[in-house]
């Protein structure tokens, strides 16, 4: 009798489950931060939701390695950014956001690659990856325009990170509603990347889970006791036997 495997329950320390909770979290503060101690909470906020992230998809050891450097340098420039002035930090602290963002879908999508089998684990998983991306891309538009002289948006300025949460998220589903436009490069070129990686993750999600996919049951089905094996087929013995005909 086959052994059925025991799913580990979904707000468990081995699941998505939690992680999805922690990008949720990072996205509400993202969406009311506007001082830059909330900036800075934000990405203190992020190094813990990444961490878990590498954890729970079993990160390979130079991954983590990485981790802890980019870990370190996202915390001296989140604790600097709260005494600092201007928009030099500012847009440090939002480009460790991004970096932190685009280093845990890498070994997310490791371990999902992985998976011989269609479950709860990998549908959490992927959406995480999708979620993180898109914030990524976010932190990143935020980067630039702390950086640029000329507005991000151009006539809408700058706009707030909830402005930029929301512009990336609609490129990254390819909506656009056309309500926030980058207004020069490299703006437009990161919209456009952002947009064709969206398609992509979206493409190889659905080939993933159409090439590991079955109906529940038909395992078990074809490899019940009960089930009738197909007839062996039928061989055809030649005995070059001399003819009886005269």
């Amino acid at each position: 009798m086959a052994r059925l495997r025991r799913r580990a329950p979904i707000w468990s320390k081995d699941s998505y489950g939690p992680l999805m909770l922690l990008i949720a979290g990072t996205y509400v503060i993202g969406t009311v931060a506007s001082h830059r101690w909330t900036i800075s909470l934000l990405l203190f906020a992020q190094i813990g939701t990444v961490s878990y992230a590498l954890r729970v998809s079993h990160a390979r050891t130079s991954l983590r390695v990485l981790a802890a450097v980019v870990f370190l340098l996202a915390l001296i420039a989140g604790g600097w950014n709260i005494f600092a002035h201007g928009t030099t930090f500012l847009g440090i602290t939002f480009f460790a956001s991004s970096v932190l963002y685009l280093l845990a879908p890498v070994s997310i999508l490791g371990n999902l690659g992985r998976r011989g089998h269609v479950d709860r684990e990998l549908m959490l998983g992927a959406l995480a990856t999708y979620l993180m991306l898109g914030m990524a891309f976010a932190f990143a538009y935020r980067c630039v325009a702390a950086f640029q002289p000329s507005p991000f948006f151009g006539a809408q300025g700058d706009g707030t990170l909830a402005d930029s949460l929301f512009f990336s998220f609609v490129t990254l589903t390819t909506t656009g509603y056309g309500d926030f436009v980058p207004a020069g490069n490299p703006g437009r070129t990161m919209a456009v990347l952002e947009a064709l990686l969206g398609q992509l993750f979206l493409v190889t999600a659905v080939a993933k889970v159409v090439n590991v996919w079955s109906p529940k049951g038909w395992a078990n089905k074809l490899h019940s006791p009960g089930m009738a094996s197909p007839p062996p087929e039928e061989t055809t013995v030649s005995t070059n036997s001399p003819s009886t005909e005269e």
